[in-house]
């Protein structure tokens, strides 16, 4: 469960795994002075000694999820910032991506290799249990198995991967103890457990509906509990859990407000939300007279992407979609996404599996489609399109209209939408723009309401080519455009097989130009994570890869 959706739009500031989001552009930023891009993360790391109790931490949100059961196919990055707070985080990662468990949950991790088979046994804290009582144990994990495994057609999941690849989940030498044996070698273990589903949630029904705009505080387990939630007026806070048997939190509540772009910076100048992204020129020069604020830069583990949608009638056709994305010219996009980052630069992102600073990283997408307006042109009158009198192109009286899906109020979003309609009608192709709200982007990607959608996928843990099948599988629900074939879920099945991970990821590459060649999905740019924040403020920031406990982040005076 380590890839979520996201709106592109890039205001919020989380970690979490790979997880679906929005596209816009609140993450870039323009200032005299150069960028200094932390690899590793900016968060202002500080031991508990050094911090003192009590403050508030008060942030924006682009959305409040409806669906806030993070396994759930539905669930998205934002789902699972809230998530963290009042559930169990099992496992954790420094800003490197180096994994170690929470020993409040888990004080014993043992990996073994028996037989060919990779087993990973868990010791599970004594006094780890859910707010209603019911014991954290080995059940919990097998629990989460398999729910997720994805034996049981009647559940929606987020992704089967890694899941699948188990063979059992059994009790230990006691019930606080799981022992997970995977069907062969499998290197990514780390990324898997790291959420658990309660055993609560003990059918389909549950699973789908139970945190369908609720919030489950009973079935929670962490060191805050929900304090007050509003699906309408898009609010979520947290308070300590007396309940809680680790740590003692430091802050005295956590709050999310849902927000457009404009309205968190004003928020954030106000002294009415503690931190905000300021990853563009614009943000980034509201704040950079203010007092008592730092901003906190490091590379970002995430892909803003345009996404095509292969059920819409005209994207059916491959070359249609080939020249879409042929037709699209991403450094343009990308040095209007950049503008006013001074010494900011990243090469145009090549993979959906790794970053270009990731061992066994290659340029796929440059292998598969490049700019160049007149193969696109080319491509459409292969497909039968024709330029009409007006310059668009036409097939059977009908005209190659699309329709280009835009969230909330950035202005950089709104002008890479304008330079994406011109790029489009360049080679013969009306791109009508629709403005919606960044509040509505789950019902957007569930119900894939879009031609062409500029949305992003964000990782928390290093191990991208764990999950591939949630990128490229025909059936994930993560596959907003919903290309792939059977044949190349089966070469992904086998993919998974690899033990040596060296391997996985050459094979990988391979298979990762041969399903971009489906032309249904194209990263556009990573760029770098800024937050603007209270230098006071520690364990938090622009993470990496960074998954920090919630109980650890507080004032140092």
């Amino acid at each position: 469960m380590n890839l979520k959706l996201r709106n592109a739009t890039l205001a919020v500031i989380t970690a979490s795994a790979l997880v679906i989001s929005g596209c816009s552009s609140s993450d870039s930023g323009s200032s005299g002075e150069a960028i200094d891009v932390k690899l590793n993360g900016s968060y202002n790391p500080k031991d508990r000694s050094e911090l003192k109790e009590g403050g508030e931490l008060r942030l924006a949100l682009d959305e409040i999820s409806q669906q806030e059961n993070p396994f759930q196919a539905d669930g998205t990055r934002y789902t699972s910032d809230v998530w963290k707070y009042y559930n169990p985080q099992i496992g954790l990662f420094d800003g490197s991506g180096e994994f170690h468990p929470n020993n409040d949950y888990i004080t014993d991790i043992k990996e073994e290799e028996k037989d060919g088979k990779t087993v990973i046994t868990y010791t599970i804290h004594d006094k780890a249990q859910y707010n209603d009582g019911t014991p954290i144990d080995w059940k919990s994990f097998e629990h989460t198995w398999k729910y997720n495994n994805g034996e049981d057609e009647s559940l929606n999941v987020s992704s089967t991967e890694g899941y699948e690849l188990i063979e059992s989940v059994t009790k230990g030498k006691t019930d606080k103890q799981a022992v997970v044996t995977y069907k062969h070698a499998y290197p990514w273990w780390q990324g898997l457990f790291n959420f658990l589903l309660p055993p609560q949630v003990d059918s389909a029904e549950k699973f789908n509906k139970a945190y369908l705009g609720k919030l489950r505080p009973e079935w929670g387990a962490g060191p805050f509990k929900v304090d007050n939630v509003d699906f309408v007026g898009g609010t979520v806070s947290f308070v300590p859990n007396e309940k809680w048997w680790g740590d003692k939190p430091f802050l005295d509540k956590v709050t999310y407000r849902q927000m457009e772009d404009q309205a968190s910076i004003n928020a954030f100048k106000a002294g009415e939300i503690d931190a905000t992204g300021v990853g563009n020129k614009d943000r980034l020069a509201a704040v950079k007279d203010m007092n008592d604020i730092e901003i906190r830069t490091a590379m970002m583990p995430s892909n803003s992407l345009i996404v095509l949608n292969s059920g819409n009638e005209m994207l059916k056709d491959i070359k249609v979609r080939e020249a879409v994305l042929t037709g699209i010219d991403r450094s343009q996009l990308a040095a209007i996404r950049f503008n006013g980052l001074n010494g900011y630069k990243e090469e145009l992102p090549g993979s959906l599996n790794l970053y270009q600073t990731q061992k066994g990283y290659e340029d796929n997408v440059g292998a598969v489609v490049k700019f160049d307006a007149e193969k696109a042109k080319s491509l459409l009158e292969e497909a039968g399109w024709k330029e009409g009198a007006d310059g668009i192109r036409e097939k059977s009286g009908k005209k190659l209209s699309l329709r280009y899906t835009l969230l909330g109020d950035s202005v950089i979003s709104k002008a890479m939408a304008t330079a994406t309609q011109k790029m489009l009608k360049d080679i013969g192709i009306d791109l009508k723009v629709e403005e919606r709200p960044s509040s509505d982007f789950s019902e957007i990607a569930t119900k894939k309401d879009f031609d062409i959608f500029p949305m992003g996928f964000t990782a928390g843990d290093p191990f991208g080519i764990a999950y591939f099948g949630q990128v490229y599988r025909s059936d994930s629900e993560l596959n907003k455009s919903g290309t792939g074939t059977p044949e190349m879920d089966k070469k992904i099945e086998e993919l998974a097989k690899i033990a040596d991970p060296d391997e996985q990821i050459k094979k990988g590459n391979e298979l990762e130009r041969e399903a971009l060649s489906t032309y249904g999905i194209m990263p556009i740019y990573n760029g770098p994570a800024m937050v603007a924040t209270s230098p006071k403020l520690a364990n938090f920031g622009a993470a990496s890869f960074a998954v920090l406990e919630v109980e650890d982040i507080g004032y140092t005076e």
